[in-house]
């Protein structure tokens, strides 16, 4: 039994196998979340009216839980890391006791919040009445996110992401069973009423919530057994009262959570706005479906590229904040150049296919429920802002500059705000005024944080130079697939010539990738296999 318990220990990772591990669960989550998505798009009375309650609702879940969580696993991992780095296990481990009590105290004021006030926040903030049985069987979800959210910061503190990585993988699997499972139910039993298939939807949430945290509590009690909890030799905790600890762990989770809170109010300024600002031009039913193909088609897919990215911004904090705290600059670079690299490599050629494809997209996923190409092609240039200014702000954190990137997101949303309120009500833009104030959100929170990024820490590399190949190579992949499409459709369907021109854009983008030489020798081999790879490569006559 013994040898079972270590082999759950918080044995540290390697900062790739944490980003991949994160990496792969991120992927399989937003999979998932695409699968549920499609099925309630599609299903019969639920489609994109549905969609506009749940998605109403969730946001403003979504909202309270930034205040109460969402930012906590990167405070309380870089506060743990910083005391691991050097040799204060004791001091780490009394973080994590006082965070427990502490978020577990915020997330249920949340719950209680959001249950006592769904009536008003649905009818009066949201003006959308069918979603108060949505954010009330939502509340519980905030407290038990809460809870699990320090957690995860602990394990991630100790460089253990395949701990978070399992655990958030295990919730959504659940989330997407138990959602296709109990709205079959509630439309069995309401005969297909919308209003409760959605609320019927958001439970399966709430209780995935609950099922996580059962699961990563487990975890932490079998593999707390093999954590050194002694200080190393010659090393003394700093015994400050709870209330000190308390504040430091705000001090640093606050703006973090703000950060978080922002993005949320980001999704939230949709919601405010777009019913709205419609409803006066095109009435109230044709309104709410612009807003569900807005909230959950085009969002889903411009955020299913981000699901890679959020490994590297959620790995950064704790690596660079440990390499900091022994003031070892060089592993700082070499993490982070890596990083936004695989960033961009990531970000670049997503944005360009969603652009080129959006129909196709749209058609192939939703086929009951297509509309929202050009929405979609719009808000796509957002993704590799908002991913470069994620691994950024990861990065950022990890520094101690926590609170740059929530002056930097601040400035977006106010720019966001202004351009729905400017551009929705215009004929010209409508609901694509939306996504286009999301763009510039992200182009300016980049910017901001790339600037303090650059002064905050002497860089050994630059953007430009980083990304000069990547586009070449994209530019490329975007003509050949776009080429093949256009081909393809004279003697096939539109919908099986996108799917076959995004697999010829896949390949073809791997292979110029290979042949520009994207990737240094040291890159590679910072790859997982990365040495046989480089062998291989080499071999074929790719490097010298």
């Amino acid at each position: 039994m013994r040898t079972k318990a270590k082999k759950r220990s918080f044995s540290k990772e390697s900062f790739m196998q944490g980003i991949l591990a994160l990496m792969f669960s991120q992927v399989l989550i937003k999979i998932l979340g695409l699968l549920y998505s499609l099925y309630l798009t599609n299903r019969e009375g639920f489609k994109d009216a549905g969609n506009a309650i749940y998605m109403a609702g969730y946001q403003i879940y979504a909202l309270l839980l930034a205040i109460s969580s969402i930012g906590v696993p990167n405070a309380i991992s870089k506060l743990i890391s910083e005391k691991l780095a050097v040799g204060d296990n004791r001091g780490a481990h009394r973080i994590f006791k006082i965070s427990f009590a502490t978020f577990a105290v915020i997330g249920l004021t949340g719950t209680l919040l959001l249950f006592f006030g769904a009536g008003f926040i649905a009818s009066k903030w949201l003006e959308i009445p069918e979603a108060e049985n949505t954010l009330r069987v939502l509340s519980p979800a905030i407290f038990f996110v809460s809870i699990s959210s320090v957690l995860r910061g602990y394990f991630n503190g100790r460089e253990k992401m395949s701990a978070t990585a399992n655990s958030q993988t295990f919730e959504q699997l659940l989330k997407t069973v138990l959602t296709i499972t109990l709205v079959e139910i509630a439309a069995f039993v309401t005969s297909t009423n919308t209003a409760l298939m959605a609320a019927a939807a958001t439970v399966a949430t709430s209780l995935a919530t609950l099922f996580s945290f059962i699961y990563l509590f487990r975890y932490y009690k079998i593999a707390i057994k093999d954590v050194k909890l002694s200080n190393d030799e010659g090393v003394k905790t700093e015994r400050g009262s709870v209330k000190s600890i308390i504040k430091k762990i705000l001090a640093v989770s606050i703006p973090i959570s703000i950060t978080s809170l922002l993005s949320s109010v980001n999704k939230n300024v949709d919601s405010f706005t777009v019913v709205r600002f419609l409803k006066p031009m095109i009435g109230e039913a044709a309104a709410k479906a612009k807003y569900g193909i807005l909230s959950a088609k085009v969002d889903i897919l411009t955020s299913m590229p981000l699901a890679f990215n959020v490994a590297f911004a959620t790995a950064l904090v704790p690596a660079i904040a440990g390499a900091m705290a022994k003031k070892d600059v060089e592993t700082v670079n070499k993490r982070l150049s890596f990083s936004l690299l695989l960033t961009i490599l990531i970000g670049l050629p997503c944005t360009v296919g969603m652009c080129i494809f959006s129909d196709g997209i749209l058609k192939l996923l939703f086929p009951m429920a297509s509309d929202g190409g050009v929405l979609l092609a719009i808000s796509a240039i957002a993704i590799i802002f908002t991913a470069l200014a994620q691994t950024i702000n990861g990065a950022l954190q990890g520094l101690g500059k926590v609170k740059t990137p929530a002056v930097a997101f601040a400035v977006g949303v106010i720019i966001k705000i202004i351009c729905n309120i400017v551009l929705i009500p215009n004929r010209m833009f409508m609901e694509n005024g939306a996504a286009i104030g999301s763009i510039l959100c992200n182009v300016a929170s980049f910017l901001i944080a790339y600037v303090v990024l650059r002064k905050t820490v002497k860089l050994e590399f630059s953007l430009t130079s980083l990304m000069i190949k990547p586009v070449i190579v994209t530019a490329f992949m975007g003509v050949i697939s776009y080429a093949a499409f256009v081909l393809m459709c004279s003697f096939i369907s539109a919908r099986l010539a996108t799917l076959i021109a995004i697999v010829i854009a896949v390949f073809v983008y791997v292979i110029l990738v290979i042949c520009f030489k994207v990737f240094s020798k040291e890159e590679i081999e910072m790859l997982p296999k990365g040495d046989k790879i480089y062998k291989f490569l080499k071999k074929i006559k790719i490097y010298a």
